[in-house]
């Protein structure tokens, strides 16, 4: 075991300090901008709309419609359908409830349809990053 004062006899001290090599911005940038005229990034673009697009159409549509039903049918809000749980209450726990659902749903689309693909235009960028 050392001590704050002597050096650890596992360090490799052989190596050569490590030193980044300069970064080309202009090749860097053709690159990206080559991938992301790609058919395989367009394709990736458009997949990734059809999904998120919608969803989140139909979560606004959801919660505007519980903030105009809570300003302007009070009434109907406070409906009680089970001692004191109201339309309203379940409807802001519902709020909740489909936020999560769709954050996984998402999770699992991502990692089923749109991840893989994504990887794999990623490692076309890096494989072109290394010529």
């Amino acid at each position: 075991m050392s001590t704050p004062h002597e050096p650890d006899e596992q360090l490799d001290r052989s190596s050569e300090p490590v030193v980044d090599k300069p970064v080309d911005h202009d090749a860097a940038a053709r690159r990206y901008l080559a991938v992301q005229q790609s058919a395989e990034f367009q394709d990736l673009r458009t997949t990734f709309r059809r999904f998120v697009f919608p969803v989140t159409a139909f979560f606004l549509v959801w919660y505007f419609v519980y903030v105009l039903l809570s300003i302007f049918a009070p009434g109907f809000m406070g409906t009680k359908v089970f001692g004191n749980i109201n339309i309203g209450l379940l409807m802001g726990l519902g709020q909740f409830v489909t936020t999560f659902a769709i954050t996984l749903a998402y999770s699992r689309w991502a990692g089923r349809e749109l991840d893989p693909r994504a990887d794999a235009v990623g490692a076309r960028l890096d494989g072109e990053a290394s010529h």
